[in-house]
């Protein structure tokens, strides 16, 4: 194992089922876990962009939105994430 490489323990179903989805996205278990930690963002990277998003608002529009805007639009955000990753249930 080279110095800058480590390994994770995880049960032999997640292991397998990580090898299953490796294989349907064309990848390997650890290119699919290194493709997660890389693309999925932290909350502080989160709360960084909204604050951007929320100043870009602002700046475009001559006010933020409000509290109840804003939650309405993540509720919004986090039902159409939803129906992505599920997508039978939005049928």
């Amino acid at each position: 194992m080279a110095a800058d490489e480590t390994s994770i323990k995880v049960s032999t179903a997640a292991r397998d089922r990580l090898a299953q989805l490796a294989a349907e996205h064309g990848t390997t278990i650890r290119g699919l876990v290194e493709d997660l930690a890389q693309g999925t963002p932290t909350q502080a990277e989160y709360a960084e962009r909204a604050e951007l998003a929320r100043a870009e608002l602002a700046s475009a529009l001559g006010t933020a939105p409000s509290p109840e805007a804003e939650a309405k639009a993540k509720a919004l955000l986090e039902r159409l994430g939803g129906a992505a990753h599920h997508p039978q249930a939005a049928a």
